[in-house]
């Protein structure tokens, strides 16, 4: 199976990790819809939400809520967004969760994804 976050998680292709342990892994967007958008990733390969087992989903969900004080802390967010494609709204079919912080008067992603990281890291 040709899968862009397996290749992540096992280390063939490049991230910018900001959290992991041994069920999932937090990484930058590479292609962020806002300044500090975040995705928490599995380690296991489930294509969807409806694949997954309770306990790492529900951990998922903790990693998430661990993180959102960070993101909005260190960036200064009001608020944050989080999201779960299924369907053929799913660009990559490997279950992950999109964090996204939200600012006032800013609708899309505005600075470089790498200052974003030295920030949050």
């Amino acid at each position: 199976m040709d899968c862009l976050f397996c290749d992540i998680i096992a280390g063939k292709k490049e991230s910018k990790k900001i959290y992991e342990d041994e069920l999932v892994i937090a990484i930058m967007d590479a292609f962020p819809t806002v300044d500090g958008h975040v995705l928490v990733i599995p380690k296991k390969h489930f294509t969807t939400f409806k694949d997954i087992d309770e306990k790492t989903l529900i951990h998922m969900h903790t990693v998430a809520k661990n993180l959102t004080d960070k993101l909005m802390d260190k960036l200064n967010a009001e608020a944050l967004t989080l999201t779960v494609n299924y369907g053929t709204s799913q660009a990559i079919k490997h279950l992950h969760l999109h964090l996204m912080p939200n600012y006032t008067g800013k609708k899309t992603a505005k600075e470089n994804v790498d200052e974003i990281y030295k920030k949050i890291k």
